[in-house]
């Protein structure tokens, strides 16, 4: 029947209690009790290997001190019941098949290369937040980019330039109010061109209607609004620009 911890047994063999394999074992399964857990140890590392009929290794799983490295043609993560891919990595792409990928680092998440996605989302009543802290961040798609802050503000600052352009098409804003602060206001007079808006004399009425003009290059400026049209492509605001 066997010898010591060893048993012989109509399903093979059985071993009781901790058991040392000084060379390999070659097996076809291995089962722990009903009740205990199979627990497989070393004082280095455990190597799992899996060969064809040739003896060529196809795949290795090694747990060691400092990692736990899988080499194999494709590396699946299934869920419990065994048929939803979670996890998959091969030399092609890696695919995450959860519902939901969520990163809790302080830092976010590094993309070295291009990103595709159909949709990223903040937690909700969370900020979203895309940067690129050294050079610039791209956001293409062939049918349209969409942007949209359904319950806040929209907002886009920049340190120099913010260019707004369409090659094709055309730029439509559509709201109650349009305001564009901080345009130059110029000064009409039918015998000079524009100069710099000053102080207004204590007689003067303030004026309160302004005239939106653009120069030939499109710099908009304000003009005192008058009986006919104050503006003219030959101010000093059009000249200095």
């Amino acid at each position: 029947d066997g010898m010591g911890n060893l048993r012989v047994t109509k399903k093979g063999i059985r071993l009781e209690g901790i058991s040392e394999f000084l060379l390999p074992l070659y097996v076809k399964e291995i089962h722990s009790r009903k009740d205990s857990p199979l627990v497989l140890q070393s004082d280095r590392n455990v190597t799992v290997n899996a060969r064809n009929h040739m003896g060529q290794l196809t795949g290795q799983l090694t747990v060691g001190a400092d990692a736990v490295e899988a080499q194999c043609k494709r590396f699946e993560v299934r869920a419990s019941d065994g048929g939803k891919v979670l996890f998959s990595a091969d030399e092609d792409e890696i695919v995450i098949g959860a519902d939901r990928l969520k990163v809790t680092g302080t830092e976010g998440a590094v993309f070295g290369h291009s990103v595709e996605t159909p949709h990223i989302r903040a937690e909700p009543s969370q900020d979203l937040k895309l940067e690129s802290p050294t050079r610039s961040l791209v956001m293409e798609a062939p049918r349209g980019v969409q942007v949209n802050a359904a319950a806040g503000d929209l907002k886009a600052t920049c340190r120099k330039e913010l260019h707004l352009q369409s090659t094709e098409g055309e730029i439509f804003l559509d709201a109650d109010t349009i305001r564009l602060g901080n345009l130059p206001v110029g000064s009409f007079s039918s015998s000079s061109s524009f100069s710099s808006s000053s102080s207004p004399s204590s007689s003067a009425p303030r004026q309160t209607i302004y005239e939106l003009c653009a120069c030939p290059n499109g710099k908009l400026y304000l003009s005192p609004a008058g009986a006919g049209s104050t503006c003219q492509s030959s101010s000093n605001i059009c000249l200095w620009s």
